[in-house]
């Protein structure tokens, strides 16, 4: 990580620049795949699932005897951490159900606002190296508790054409009702348009390296929502002479790990804090299986020098992290100031781990800047709003003029005679 001494704010687009790739070929491929899965469907993911993922699959539809058979793979230890993670993240997204409130604007005028699950959702959940059971339970627990009616899940299978055995015991634990063996952009493709085998949904969900993500908001303009313009992940550390150096680097290690195009920012109000830092992540870092990972990582990632803790939150701002972690003092204190993060995390105590995992919040979180424009994913990324309003005969009466103004000085007479008309009406008794 290189150390900036008190950058001016100048420098700070620079500073906050993420790691980018070539897009016009990717968008090329994104667009190539996803022509031949609405030409060719099942024939094309079973393809594109033996290119690029090495098995050829002739049935991608997990059975139910492969999700029974996965349970006996997972250790007891295990199914009982999975469960308490998927109680907590009930219970936080439990308490974000609205209450509907109807209001009277006026006399006889009453609006309202009720939630509506979207019916077929699809989650794409990454395998590999670091198979993301965890985004299961972030994604299909609110997905549930929304009440969604169809939650469709695609992972990509490993050599063998098998699914992580966790990843299927958290999709049955959480009501997901299909399960697919289908990675990358054919998976993404696949769920917008539908084929004989994996059904259309109306909103994507999930993480994924560059090409899901370039799938997903290429699925994005042919109609299909999806959670977010999500990229890496990242991190950025507050720090000050508070701070267990330890835990810092433990934070920025954990979050380097996830992949080289991770990013991570440590801004610390004394140099002394940094070089404390640098030396614990030498010495945590040799002791991870994904080091090489967590290098190449760290080579794009940052330490950034400054007067103050208020300067330092005035670039986390700027820099709009997707999890930002306050190890300083009175942290609680400086919460107002906070205006663009994904997810904070207050103290010494709050590991950014805990948050993907267990605390109850979601994982699922807006990155490269995007946490200026976008929330992170909730129970209302699940369902649409519908606004209803009920008018009395005098709710009209009492409206009816206002109504007949404002549609007359906008020349739209047909609006002005739907009040005018019911208004002669009741007047003639």
């Amino acid at each position: 990580m290189k150390t900036y001494i008190n950058p001016s704010p100048e420098k700070w687009p620079d500073l906050s620049q993420r790691k980018t790739f070539a897009v016009a070929d990717l968008n090329e491929t994104v667009k190539g795949i996803f022509t031949d899965v609405q030409k060719n469907g099942d024939s094309a993911i079973s393809k594109y699932t033996s290119l690029f993922d090495g098995v050829s699959i002739s049935d991608f539809e997990v059975s139910e005897q492969e999700i029974q058979e996965s349970s006996a793979l997972i250790s007891k230890e295990l199914k009982n951490a999975i469960q308490q993670a998927a109680n907590n993240i009930e219970k936080f997204h439990a308490s974000q159900k609205e209450t509907v409130t109807k209001i009277e604007t006026t006399s006889g005028v009453f609006c309202w606002r009720e939630s509506r699950a979207i019916e077929t959702i699809g989650i794409y959940i990454p395998g590999g190296t670091a198979p993301l059971f965890s985004t299961v339970l972030m994604l299909a627990i609110p997905a549930q508790i929304a009440g969604c009616k169809n939650i469709v899940l695609c992972s990509p299978p490993d050599k063998s054409g098998n699914i992580n055995p966790a990843i299927l015991y958290a999709a049955q634990l959480t009501g997901v009702t299909k399960i697919y063996k289908i990675g990358g952009i054919q998976a993404v493709a696949a769920m917008t348009f539908g084929t004989d085998t994996i059904p259309k949904v109306s909103k994507i969900f999930g993480p994924g390296n560059q090409y899901v993500t370039a799938g997903k908001q290429y699925a994005q303009q042919l109609g299909i929502a999806i959670d977010m313009p999500a990229g890496p992940s990242e991190l950025l550390v507050i720090a000050d002479e508070t701070s267990d150096a330890d835990f810092v680097a433990s934070d920025l290690l954990s979050q380097a790990e996830h992949g080289a195009d991770s990013q991570v920012i440590l801004v610390a109000t004394s140099e002394k804090i940094v070089e404390k830092v640098s030396e614990a992540i030498t010495i945590q870092k040799t002791q991870l299986s994904r080091v090489s990972i967590v290098e190449k990582a760290l080579a794009n990632s940052r330490a950034i020098v400054v007067n103050s803790i208020d300067d330092a939150i005035n670039f986390s701002n700027y820099y709009a992290p997707e999890h930002l972690i306050l190890a300083i003092a009175d942290a609680e204190n400086k919460l107002s100031q906070i205006e663009n993060a994904g997810s904070v995390f207050i103290g010494n105590y709050s590991c950014e781990s805990a948050g993907d995992y267990a605390s109850g919040t979601n994982h699922t979180l807006p990155t490269n800047g995007f946490a200026k424009n976008y929330s992170g994913v909730s129970l209302d990324s699940f369902v649409k709003k519908i606004t209803f309003q009920k008018i009395t005969a005098t709710g009209i009466q009492n409206l009816g003029k206002t109504i007949e103004l404002m549609a007359e000085a906008e020349q739209l007479e047909a609006h002005k005679n739907a009040v005018s008309i019911r208004l002669k009406k009741l007047q003639n008794g």
